[in-house]
């Protein structure tokens, strides 16, 4: 279970980065700063039934929410 979380979120990391041309590592940081993985590990559950489309743009308006500025 734990190591189908960690795919989960170093694949959804990727995602993010691709969509705003970002690399790993900066999505990695901005996902992190603003709690953004936090919310993934404890809705990881639901989140990952989800296509990554999805999930992407709704880490993007979650971060957003918390004060983030794609």
């Amino acid at each position: 279970m734990i190591r189908d979380k960690i795919q989960y979120v170093v694949a959804l990391i990727a995602e993010f980065a691709k969509r705003y041309e970002m690399s790993d590592a900066q999505a990695m940081r901005y996902l992190q700063h603003f709690n953004a993985l936090e919310l993934c590990e404890r809705h990881y559950d639901f989140m990952h039934t989800q296509s990554f489309a999805s999930t992407v743009n709704d880490l993007a308006a979650y971060c957003k929410r918390m004060g983030g500025e794609l």
